[in-house]
């Protein structure tokens, strides 16, 4: 929900590997990056062996730093800060390098963080898409790994090891066996990891989205869209064993393959590997949002913290493209009977739809119910794992009169179990009725009513109400109590 929607803020992620800049637009719990750019520097290439940064990583930051510093300014950033993490931190010339940036951007805030303050704000970001997370975070880097222990929404236990991509693979000497020896080792030293088996592991980072991204590829998945991917424990073993043995050739030839982190994958396969091996997680979630929407969350956003992502992100859409604010609370009871012993992850599902249910109204009539459908299944929103979206899109693809049949709802059908396609259905079906109804006016939805039985579905108008009913209304009362496998007729006069 967008407080101050001209402000805006930019961080710097200054990594072993790359480094980014993210310009943020306005006060928002859902993070709205107007700017985005990664270059690759590999600062931390031979840190192992030197103790020193990368000097020609030193030389490309300079420059790239001289231009993600003039787009900040010019796109009146503020506040705009720079985070360096676990190379800048850990060599010998990291000072020296972070007071020559000083002198090229003289005014602009250069934090050096420690291990804890990176796990910290990575912490942070994945409980801006994941609020009541419960489980285990693992950041990787180029030069560290962070693991941080959440429970109840709050950081328990952290640590930071040097288990970064590029630092691994220095430490091994580029061989895998070796690796994974200095994994083990390594992970092994973290006491509380015990308390984490079972429990979901969040992954954070580029390298561990870069094997996402591949194993998205690979399997024809239906929704290109990393944040909140979500696998199986067996199905992580498979992928981290195949990315592992897989030639850099054939994972080039894979659509979309992030081709500058292919040396960096079979690492970051092998420190999963091994952590799933000692935590034997309950599933693997990866988490876009990390160390950058950490430090947006604390320094720019905190005042919005406590809201429901899921909730923000309707709530904006309501606003911006439905035809009113108000009607979607009227549609949440409206539709309350066909679903009488809800969960409550179904309710806020129910009411995400609701509140998103007009937000095709302006689109052109042809095209409303495809593009309400992939606008809702594609959009920026932290708070929507991939069934949500999948629930929602289908939901009002139906709304706008989708047939079942139609092959832009393909991913749906991939992405929920039977039960919730059908859920799915019935709720924009209802919705569809609704605003039959009532023309999308609170007013003549009010002295209407839906009501289920054993014998029958009935929908009932008082008597001021009765001149809504006809043909349209009618046919699409029939078709939802075909849905549910019930007669449906019209009750006139009495309570609604």
């Amino acid at each position: 929900m967008t407080v101050a929607p001209h402000r805006r803020s930019a961080v710097v992620d200054l990594g072993s590997n790359s480094v980014r800049l993210v310009v943020f637009d306005g006060i928002s719990r859902n993070p709205i990056p107007i700017f985005n750019e990664k270059s690759v520097l590999r600062l931390g290439r031979g840190l192992n062996a030197t103790g020193r940064l990368n000097e020609e990583g030193v030389g490309m930051a300079m420059e790239v730093m001289d231009r993600f510093h003039a787009i900040a300014r010019g796109m009146e950033a503020d506040p705009f800060e720079i985070l360096a993490t676990a190379a800048v931190r850990d060599a010998t010339n990291g000072p020296e390098f972070v007071a020559a940036l000083r002198a090229r951007m003289p005014g602009v805030p250069i934090r050096i963080l420690s291990g804890e303050e990176e796990a910290d704000y990575s912490a942070t970001g994945v409980l801006c898409g994941l609020p009541e997370a419960e489980g285990l975070v693992a950041d990787i880097g180029g030069g560290s790994l962070e693991l941080i222990r959440l429970s109840g929404g709050q950081k328990m236990d952290a640590c930071t090891l040097r288990l970064g991509v590029i630092r691994l693979n220095d430490r091994s000497g580029g061989d895998l066996q070796k690796a994974r020896s200095i994994a083990d080792a390594d992970i092994a030293q973290v006491g509380w990891l015990d308390a984490m088996r079972g429990r979901p592991l969040y992954l954070v980072g580029g390298a561990f989205r870069a094997l996402a991204r591949l194993q998205i590829a690979r399997t024809n998945y239906p929704l290109n869209i990393v944040h909140l991917y979500t696998l199986g424990e067996d199905d992580a073993r498979e992928m981290t064993d195949w990315i592992a043995g897989s030639s850099r050739r054939a994972l080039e030839r894979l659509p979309g393959a992030p081709r500058k982190r292919l040396e960096d994958v079979p690492f970051a396969a092998t420190v999963l590997r091994r952590l799933m091996r000692r935590v034997q997680p309950s599933s693997l979630v990866f988490c876009v949002d990390g160390l950058r929407e950490g430090w947006y969350m604390r320094r720019v956003a905190a005042s919005v913290g406590g809201i429901d992502p899921q909730e923000a992100v309707a709530q904006e859409m309501c606003s911006r493209l439905g035809r009113s604010v108000t009607l979607p609370d009227r549609l949440m009871h409206w539709t309350a009977p066909l679903f009488p012993d809800e969960a409550q992850i179904d309710r806020r599902l129910r009411r995400a739809a609701c509140l998103m249910s007009d937000i095709g109204s302006y689109d052109h009539p042809e095209y409303r119910a495809e593009q309400t459908y992939l606008r809702v299944l594609r959009m920026q929103g932290v708070g929507f794992d991939h069934p949500a979206r999948a629930f929602v899109a289908l939901t009002l693809a139906i709304r706008y009169e989708a047939e079942l049949g139609q092959d832009f709802l393909h991913p749906s059908r991939q992405l929920l179990t039977d039960a919730q396609f059908r859920r799915a259905v019935v709720l924009g079906l209802a919705l569809r009725l609704a605003y039959t109804v009532c023309g999308g006016t609170e007013e003549l939805l009010d002295g209407t009513g839906i009501e289920i039985t054993d014998q029958e579905l009935a929908l009932h108008l008082t008597a001021g109400r009765t001149a809504v009913r006809g043909e349209s209304v009618r046919r699409r009362l029939d078709r939802l109590g075909g849905m549910l496998s019930l007669p449906a007729r019209i009750v006139e006069g009495g309570a609604a």
